[in-house]
Order: structure tokens, then sequence, then C-alpha cells
């Protein structure tokens, strides 16, 4: 979870004793903002007001947690060191901020307040994973939540996707329908329980309930002794596939080392070579399959439980071959609610725990649309009635260069919000709109960024009303009302054309940003480089993105600060013949390289006899040719991400299609990872324009003396590694530049990063990589933001 905390606190001392000369016994009016609603701040302060003998009073308000009390000065003095030091663990302290109170009280003891109004700049905190005090309660025979799947309280459970809008009290969430019944609201009410204002508190009596059904909704009927969750441990060692639906959506659920019910998902689900993400009870049974690291093991067992990528363990116990063909990593994560602890509990396999949908489309949340929706993939459905208010994946990380980073930022991150660097205090109101694939969006107010939760890819439609749809719960939520909105360059995103509306609906201006300078900013704002920070020099790779005068760009090495960018360098642009199907069909990419960099006649004459070049041969490239001479469809891009590409198709890798983006590039990376001595480059002149010619060269000349594929694949990562870090280098010392910025979905090839990584660092530079926000277009309404308010100020 992101909990580093950024307190900017007023001494007390100096603020009364100081400034003030006040006396003993005296007042203080204490605001704190920061994530310090739905975590149990009100009862630790409570807890801790009466620890120091104060009186006064704490409440919720649109701002966060206001506080009241009166007592001796080094008794408040030493209450605000004990609510720094023993915040409640969900909980994140941005500012404590703290104003005489010389008003008269009345006041005999502490008490918690109902939550009051206000300006609202306080946050939505993300779910949390099951606390271990509520595990033990579920496990606890003699308990009564014994076997409770939705057992809570204020250090775990949901969070933002049972929240209509905030304050965050149970009104005001999907819980409302739920009363509680005595016990449960005598530890509701309860300062001194953990409970205490935990608003999804519930058990068996009065809470939310668990049932399993058939395709048609009909439930079925148990034995006596048999809960839905035993009988749902059956199913799944009989093979069955599973809709069950949790926090943040429906997954579907299946048992991993069974191949035949991993191939039915997978044809059921139409996703072919995707990998399937993976729970499993324990670290230890984790270990059975996949090698994890100590900072993997902390991945995992954070109360964000995000899927961890793992590399997997060559002499590991035997998993369908299915999960994630052509590579050389597993997805796992632990469960994260009592649910799926209690379903996981007395399996000795790990489960597929992929999201509930059609390839492409958004998770299922509703009850009815899973049945409609998922009709023709799952076998059962195990269902509850407490209502998904706001969709939520799991959030994905890896390991680079030891330091977690995320790849999708959803559940347990989605929306802690970032303090923004000095120097963005007064920025105005700000709505950045994000890319087009792997989108979010991003709320800038009062010095704070809040991204959204990974909202997936726009070009499908049904992805449209959950943009507009979480964007309404964020207007309401924070309050908000922009002022000027960011959207990216490219006319055609469906994020431009909706930002590009709202600006004429609401009368305000809009600010273009260009891809490749949000994706270095949304990296300098996560490092907290100041706005007036000199400028960083950014290498940003990826597909492709709008760049100056209509071009596409893709590989670009640019000088910029928050407000400005200078293209000092980037790869040679090469033609993407059929504009976007090229992304989908390496070949495409293969042959436009090898006409750019040698010409396709010199091709065929000197390496002829090539496999590749005679299965190029039966693709119909006199069309692609003339497309490309003539331009016709056929435009010119400095991509990195189609170079990947390109050299995939060269070596047989989805060489005729990918069922997903990034599919060919991330083959290509686990063939590579299987050469770990290999350290031969090929050359490639640095220069302000880089060209691939000696780089194809060598290619083909390996493949004419039969080098293997895995070999050459290692070489092409250390050929680029190599130009990287060469190019780098010297604009870096040209322009006495000391930071560099990488960023770009490319660069979530850990092989590639760490290899950048080290060589920059070896030089001096200080390298920054996105670790809170991914690299990917996840993290370019970040950079839009922050743009556009330094623009702004």
């Amino acid at each position: 979870m992101e909990n580093d905390d950024q307190i900017k606190t007023q001494s007390l001392e100096r603020s009364f004793q100081q400034e003030n000369g006040l006396e003993q016994n005296n007042g203080v009016e204490i605001r704190v903002r920061g994530l310090v609603q739905g975590v149990g701040f009100r009862p630790t302060v409570w807890q801790l007001a009466n620890r120091h003998r104060l009186v006064g009073q704490v409440q919720n308000d649109g701002e966060g947690v206001f506080i009241q009390c009166w007592g001796a000065d080094q008794s408040i003095k030493q209450f605000l060191s004990d609510l720094r030091d023993e915040k409640p663990p969900l909980s994140r302290i941005d500012e404590i901020e703290c104003t005489p109170c010389l008003d008269d009280h009345s006041f005999h003891e502490f008490t918690i307040g109902a939550s009051g109004v206000g300006v609202i700049t306080t946050s939505i905190v993300p779910d949390a994973a099951t606390c271990q005090h509520c595990l033990e309660d579920v496990f606890d025979e003699g308990n009564r939540r014994y076997r409770y799947p939705f057992t809570n309280c204020t250090h775990c459970g949901p969070r933002l996707s049972i929240t209509h809008t905030i304050p965050y009290d149970r009104e005001n969430t999907s819980m409302a329908s739920f009363t509680m019944c005595d016990e449960c609201l005598a530890e509701y009410e309860n300062p001194g329980d953990r409970r205490f204002h935990a608003q999804p508190n519930a058990c068996d009596n009065c809470g939310p309930s668990l049932w399993l059904c058939t395709k048609d909704g009909e439930r079925l009927s148990l034995p006596g002794d048999v809960d839905a969750l035993s009988f749902a441990q059956r199913l799944i060692s009989q093979g069955y596939i599973l809709a069950i639906k949790g926090i943040g959506g429906f997954h579907l659920a299946c048992d991993a080392t069974n191949s035949v019910a991993v191939a039915n998902l997978r044809q059921r689900k139409k996703r072919y070579g995707k990998p399937l993400a993976l729970m499993a009870r324990s670290i230890d049974m984790i270990k059975d399959y996949a090698i994890v690291s100590e900072g993997d093991e902390l991945s995992l067992k954070d109360v964000c439980a995000p899927i961890v990528l793992l590399q997997k363990k060559q002499d590991g116990l035997p998993l369908s071959e299915a999960l994630a063909p052509g590579q050389t990593t597993l997805g796992f994560m632990l469960p994260y609610t009592g649910m799926h602890h209690l379903l996981l509990d007395e399996l000795d396999v790990p489960l597929v725990m992929t999201s509930g949908n059609l390839s492409s489309e958004p998770q299922v949340i509703d009850n009815d649309a899973a049945l409609q929706k998922l009709g023709t993939i799952a076998d059962y459905w195990m269902m509850h009635d407490r209502e998904i208010i706001n969709r939520l994946d799991d959030s994905i990380v890896q390991s680079v260069g030891g330091q977690s980073s995320i790849l999708r930022r959803a559940r347990g991150f989605a929306p802690a919000p970032l303090a923004l660097p000095e120097g963005f205090e007064n920025a105005c109101a700000i709505l950045a709109m994000g890319a087009q694939l792997k989108n979010t969006f991003c709320l800038l107010k009062n010095g704070q960024a809040i991204v959204s939760q990974h909202i997936g890819d726009l070009e499908e439609r049904s992805a449209h009303e959950d943009y507009r749809k979480a964007l309404d719960l964020y207007y309401a939520a924070y309050d908000f009302a922009p002022q000027l909105i960011g959207v990216d360059l490219h006319p055609d995103y469906f994020s431009t054309k909706w930002g590009q509306g709202l600006c004429s609906e609401r009368q305000i201006p809009f600010v273009g940003v260009q891809h490749h300078h949000a994706h270095i900013a949304a990296c300098m704002a996560e490092h907290q480089m100041p706005l007036n920070s000199k400028g960083v020099l950014g290498i940003a790779l990826d597909g492709l993105g709008y760049g100056d005068n209509d071009e596409l760009w893709g590989g670009e090495f640019l000088i910029a600060d928050y407000k400005t960018y200078k293209r000092v360098a980037h790869f040679e642009p090469v033609a993407l013949p059929g504009g976007g199907i090229a992304s989908y069909e390496p070949w495409r990419n293969t042959f436009a390289h090898l006409e750019a960099a040698i010409g396709w006649s010199l091709v065929g004459k000197n390496y002829g006899a090539l496999e590749l070049v005679h299965y190029l041969k039966t693709k119909p490239l006199a069309q692609m040719a003339t497309m490309i001479e003539r331009n016709l469809n056929a435009p010119k891009v400095s991509s990195a991400g189609r170079l990947f590409d390109g050299v995939a198709g060269a070596l047989g890798v989805c060489r005729d299609g990918v069922d997903f983006e990034g599919q060919a590039a991330m083959a290509l990376q686990a063939l590579a990872q299987g050469y770990p001595q290999e350290d031969h480059a090929y050359d490639v002149c640095t220069s302000a324009v880089l060209s691939w010619k000696p780089l194809w060269e060598g290619i083909l000349n390996d493949l004419k003396n039969n080098v293997s594929v895995g070999r050459i694949a290692r070489r092409f990562h250390n050929t680029l590694i190599c130009v990287l870090s060469k190019t780098a280098i010297s604009i870096a010392q040209e322009n006495n530049l000391d930071v560099v910025v990488l960023s770009g979905g490319v660069f979530q090839n850990s092989l590639l990063s760490e290899g950048v990584y080290e060589d920059l660092s070896a030089h001096g530079i200080r390298v920054l990589m996105p670790q809170k926000y991914p690299a990917n277009d996840g993290g370019v309404s970040l950079g839009q933001a922050v743009i556009c308010a330094a623009r702004s100020l």
C-alpha cells in the first residue's frame, strides 16, 4: 500500500508557546488530512485522548478529521506525537494543522461526534485485505463469526468498492440496506472495539449472505452440514468452473492443476493466450510453484493483496501448461477476503482466479449480468447480495531491480491520492482524461492528484459506461468541478473527444498534452521533483503516441520539465502497413523493418534460403510494399513496441498474430531470459535518429548461422540496452543533465529496464522509474494533470 507519510505539521510547542505564550490547560483545534476516514482513525484519536486525559471531540468532515481538545499543553503535545506513531494501519497522514482554541468549552469527556459537512478534500480509502484478527474470528469455532465470509473491521475489508460518496458512513455505502443486529450495533458504537464505526460491519444474522446457483439462477439446495463454500470446493475439485462474486467484481475460478478445466475456461472465455491469474492459500504453497523473493513476499502479504508476477520454479510442482503459455512468469495472489480464505482453506492446489468477463470486456459486477454474460463460461455461480458499487480489477505488481513496481493500479491502491511536489499547492482544479488503452483519469485538487482505478481499453464500447460512471462518482465524492481539462493530443482517442466535449459543455479550456511528455512528467511527480526542477532526460518507449506535426512517436528521448519538452533523439520511423492491424500481426512489422533497414530485394538476394524469407513470401508483400511506398494506410512511427514485434516475427514468435497487446514482446523477453550468460550485442550507431540496419543484419546473419532464437532474443535485448544507455549518457553529458526518467509500457520489460538502469547508474546518473503508478498508459493521466497544472501556474 502507498503508505509513506508526508506530514507537514506546525509544531504545537512553537505555535502555542513561542507565538502565543499560552498557559497550561488550553485548547487546540487539529485538522488531519489524508487517508483518515473509514480506517478507524476516530476511535484511535478517542483512545489516545483518553490516555492523555484530554476532553473534547473528534469528527469526520469534508476535509478529513477534525479534532477539538483541551488539556495540559504537554499532554496535547504527547497526544500529537502518539497520533503520528500509532495511527491506524490503513491510514495515511498527509498533513496535521494545529490552531489555538481560546473559546470556552462545555466538554467533560472526550467524545466521537457525528460526521460534519464542508468542502470535500479528504479521500476514499482503498479496499484492504482481511486482517489477521478477522481471520482468527472466521476460523474460530467458538466465535460468532465462525465461517462468516464477510467478516471485517476498521482495519480491513471493502471501502471504494461499496462507496457511493463521502463522508464514508454506512448510509453512503451499499451496506445501507443491511440493518445491524444488536450485537453488531454494540460493537459499532463501542469506541474501544476494533469494529467501532466499521461501516461494513455485519454477521451471519444481519449481513450479506452467500449462495450457489445454476446458470438459470436457481439456488442449489445443500445438505444441512454443508455450506456454499464447502460445496464450491467439491465442485472445483471435480473440474467445474465457478463464477465467484468478490469485492470488486466476479472471478472465474477452476483448479489450476486441471489442464482440461483450464483449457475449457480459455475456450469458453475466448482468452487464448493471455496469462491467467492464480490464487493460493499461502506463501508456502506459492513457493511450490514459483520463486518468491523477500520483496515478492512483502508484496503478496501487503494489505493491497495484488497479483505478483513471479518467476516459474523449474523444479516446481506441476501446473497446467495453459496457464501462461510462452511465459517464464506466473501471476499469484493470496486470498484477500474471508470468502477467499474459506474457499482455499481445504484445497491443496492453487486456483485460477481470472476476471469474470468475456475477453477484453470489463469485469462483471452485477448478479443478473453475471448470469447473462458468463452463462456460456461458468458451470456454477457463487453469489452474494452486497452490491458492488465500483468495479475494481485486481492490481498487478512486479519486482524491478528489487523494487515493487505497479503494472495495473486498481483494487487496494486506488484511489489513494498522491501529495504533489512543492510548487503545485495553488494549482486550479484539473481533470485529466487519460489515454485510449489501460485508461485511468486523474483529478488534481488542493495539491493532490487522485488517479482513478484502472478503467481499461476505451476501444471496447463496454468500457465507456464504466468510465463515465466512475467519473460521476469521483465528481460527487470529491465535490469536484474542473476549471481546466487535459487531454491527449491524439484526436481520435475517445478520452480526447470526451474531454473536449466536457469543455464545451462547461465553457472551460482544455489543454492538449503530448503523450510521451505525460509519461515522463508522471514519473517526475511520483518521485516528488519540485515544480521548478531542472529538466530531466526522459526516455519514453511504447507502442505509439501522437507527437508533434501529426507524427506518431514511440521511441523517444525528450529533455523535459513539467511545462515543456524538446525531442533530442528518437528511433528511426518505420511504416506501419495496415495501420492498427499491424499491432496485432507481427509479420507486418518484420517486413516493414526489413524493407526500411535493408530493402526487401537485398534480403531476398542475401538471405533467400531462410525460413523467414520463405514465410514472408506467402504474404501479400507486393501490396504491403505499395502501401508503404504510397503512404496508403501505412503511417510511419518511431515505435519501440513495433520494433519488438518485428524482431519477434523474425524469430517465429507470435508471427501470424497476437491475442493481446504486448504478447509478442513478452514472449521475446521470456526467450531472452533463458540465456542469462549471453553478453553479445549487435552493432548500432548512436545518433539523433537511431537506425536499426546493423541490428537487422546481425539478426539475419545469426539466423543464417543457425543461432538459437533464444540467444538472438537475448542479443536483441543487449543491443537495445546498449544503444539506449549510450545515447542517454551522451545527451545527458552534452546538456548537463543528471536525472534520466525511464517510462512507457515497453519499460515494463524488466530485463530491459534493469539493464538500462544498471548502465546509467554506473555512470553516476540518477535513474527514476515509475513504481506507484504504471509505466504504461495507466500513468498517463497523472502526467497530463501535472503538466496542465504547471502550465496554468
